[in-house]
């Protein structure tokens, strides 16, 4: 397994915690501040991240992007998915960047262009990720304006070519949410999993913005298809989950395994007619409890078996 990669790491004081970045491989690197990554792919056309955590962290995130990859600018955010944690600092991120282009681009999108460079740098994601950044709630924008993806997508996958390397955009229908991506990095063989496959909790299931258990365990055997293993499915290709770290195949295997053996318990409990909290009360997820499990925070064991109890469940199910 890969436990992580320590050479070369260089740490930034953050606001609340320290920034540490880590070499992944090839171009790519992982900023993280223990509680969320971001992929940072560096070379002569410039800078590309995946995803800009929370808002707050903006400003030591860019410190971070600074410290990795000097002057060279931001030109693409890419987001996994519309989760707060992971486009925060989208808008931040993407002011601070810029985007060249060619003719009279600039002017179409309405901008001002500077020795052929656009201040703001493209925020590419699905479609339905900017459906759930841009919908109002509870009388406001779920986002501001300003952190809203600029291009995106609506196909199963999207390629792009930055730095000399080909980069897919694969997305995951009906995963964590309905907007989520992988994003793979095929020269240096590396991809970003977001928030369908963590190394420090059960997968995130937003089952209002269109998550569903069965999605994640499609996302996690895509994950699994993508890679290419080493040896005996270890080693070979890095993959960096949203929350936790750098992995392989095979920590990818055993996560798909765990998610597959709960789905399938939480559902024999409901073919017998049991309700949520009799579900909740036989522990389905007893045996990766001490691995996975949380009790309090943002996503305890409970809210993950709900979340897998809601989206097996038929209509009238308690």
């Amino acid at each position: 397994m890969v436990a992580g990669i320590l050479a070369g790491a260089a740490i930034v004081a953050g606001q609340s915690a320290r920034f540490e970045t880590l070499p992944v491989h090839g171009q790519v690197s992982m900023i993280t501040n223990g509680r969320s990554n971001v992929l940072l792919q560096a070379g002569p056309q410039g800078v590309l991240l995946v995803d800009t955590m929370s808002e707050p962290d903006g400003t030591p995130l860019l410190d971070a992007v600074r410290s990795r990859a000097g002057a060279k600018p931001i030109r693409y955010v890419v987001n996994t998915h519309a989760d707060p944690d992971f486009t925060g600092g989208n808008a931040m991120v993407a002011a601070a960047g810029s985007q060249l282009v060619a003719g009279n681009f600039a002017g179409q999108v309405g901008q001002r262009a500077v020795d052929g460079a656009v201040p703001q740098a493209f925020v590419v994601a699905h479609e339905n990720v900017l459906t759930a950044m841009s919908a109002p709630a509870g009388g406001r924008l779920a986002a501001p304006f300003g952190a809203w993806p600029t291009d995106t997508f609506f196909q199963a996958e999207r390629t792009m070519y930055f730095n000399g390397e080909g980069i897919q955009l694969v997305h995951v229908p009906h995963a964590s949410t309905d907007g989520d991506v992988l994003v793979f990095f095929r020269s240096s063989d590396v991809i970003a999993a977001g928030d369908i496959y963590s190394t420090v909790g059960y997968p995130r299931i937003d089952v209002a913005r269109g998550g569903h258990v069965n999605g994640v365990i499609e996302g996690l055997n895509r994950l699994i298809d993508l890679a290419i293993s080493e040896q005996f499915t270890e080693g070979g290709t890095r993959i960096v989950p949203g929350r936790g770290r750098i992995s392989d195949e095979f920590d990818v295997v055993e996560y798909r395994d765990m998610v597959t053996i709960v789905r399938d318990r939480v559902q024999a409990l409901i073919a017998k007619g049991q309700t949520l909290e009799q579900v909740k009360a036989a522990r389905p997820t007893l045996d990766w409890e001490l691995r996975y499990g949380s009790t309090s925070g943002a996503w305890t064991t409970a809210q993950f078996i709900e979340a897998v109890y809601r989206s097996l469940a038929r209509p009238g199910d308690k």
